[in-house]
C-alpha cells in the first residue's frame, strides 16, 4: 500500500514547529530587532538634539536633516540583513549538519515539497519581523522629531520606504536559504551571506564604470537604499543610479531565484 502524500499544510506546520524548537531562534529575532529599532532611534534623538542646540549653518537658519534617513540607517538594517540571513540559512545546514534532514526526507521523500514549505515559513516569519522593525524604527523616530521635521506615512516616498525595508528580511533569509542549501555549512554559509549580501555591494558602489555600477544597482542593499532615499531631499543622483523601478525588480528577482535554487539544489544533491 502506497503511504498517503503529506498535504502542504503539515509541511507548513512541521517547518514551522522545527524552527521555533530552537530556542536561539526567538532570541535572535527578538535581539536583532531592538538593536535595529534603537539605533534608528538614536540617529533620530541626534538628529533633533542637531536641530535643537546647534548654531544655524545654512542662510536660512535650518539644517540639512533628512528625516526619512533617520529611520532607515544603514548600519542598522545590515544588522538585519545579518540576522535574516544567518536564520535563513540555519533552517537549511542546521539539519544537515544534525542528521535531521534524513528523518525529515524519509518521512516526506517529496523534498521539493519540503523546501517549498520551509522557504514559506521562513519567508512569512521574517516579513513579519521585517514590518515590525520597518514600521517601528518609521513610528519612532518620526515622533522624535515631530516638533522639527518629523514626517507623516503619507509623506513622498515614506509608504514605499516602510515597505521595502519590511520586505528586505524575508529576501535576505531567502537568500541564506539558498546559500546554506548549497554549502551546507555553518561557517561557509555565513561568510557566503556576508559576501554576498553586504561585501559585494561595496565592492561595485564606484561609477568609475557602467559595468560595475551596474552589477552594484543590482545587489539588495543597493535596491533597499534607493527605496529608501527621500525624494523631497535634493541628492546629487550620481552616474548610472538605479530607478525605483529597477530596485522594485531586484527585490523580485533576488528572493524568487534563491528559493528556486534552494528546492533544485536539495532535489538533486545526496543527503
Amino acid at each position: 500500500m502506497t503511504a498517503a502524500r503529506a498535504r502542504f499544510r503539515d509541511l507548513v506546520a512541521a517547518e514551522w514547529i522545527k524552527l521555533w524548537s530552537l530556542r536561539s531562534t526567538g532570541w535572535i529575532l527578538g535581539v536583532g530587532a531592538l538593536v535595529v529599532i534603537g539605533i534608528n532611534v538614536n540617529s533620530a534623538r541626534s538628529n533633533a538634539d542637531l536641530l535643537e542646540h546647534q548654531p544655524a549653518t545654512s542662510p536660512d537658519g535650518a539644517f540639512q536633516v533628512d528625516p526619512m534617513h533617520a529611520a532607515f540607517v544603514d548600519p542598522a538594517y545590515q544588522i538585519l540583513v545579518v540576522v535574516a540571513a544567518a536564520v535563513g540559512a540555519i533552517t537549511v545546514f542546521g539539519e544537515y549538519t544534525s542528521g535531521l534532514i534524513r528523518t525529515t526526507f524519509a518521512a516526506v521523500p517529496d523534498r521539493r515539497a519540503v523546501l517549498v514549505a520551509k522557504a514559506a515559513v521562513v519567508a512569512a516569519v521574517m516579513f513579519v519581523l521585517g514590518a515590525v522593525v520597518a514600521a517601528a524604527s518609521f513610528g519612532a523616530t518620526q515622533a522624535v522629531l515631530s516638533d522639527t521635521i518629523g514626517l507623516p506615512i503619507g509623506a513622498p516616498g515614506a509608504l514605499r520606504a516602510v515597505v521595502a525595508s519590511a520586505l528586505l528580511a524575508p529576501l535576505c533569509a531567502l537568500v541564506g536559504m539558498a546559500l546554506g542549501a548549497l554549502i551546507r555549512h555553518a561557517a561557509g554559509t555565513v561568510v557566503a551571506s556576508l559576501v554576498t549580501l553586504l561585501l559585494l555591494p561595496s565592492l561595485f558602489a564606484g561609477d568609475t564604470y557602467r559595468w560595475a555600477k551596474e552589477i552594484g544597482n543590482a545587489m539588495p542593499l543597493t535596491a533597499w537604499q534607493a527605496l529608501v532615499e527621500n525624494p523631497a531631499m535634493d541628492y546629487p543622483p550620481g552616474r548610472y543610479p538605479v530607478t525605483v523601478a529597477e530596485a522594485w525588480t531586484v527585490f523580485a528577482v533576488w528572493p524568487l531565484v534563491a528559493a528556486v535554487v534552494a528546492v533544485v539544489v536539495v532535489h538533486r544533491r545526496d543527503v
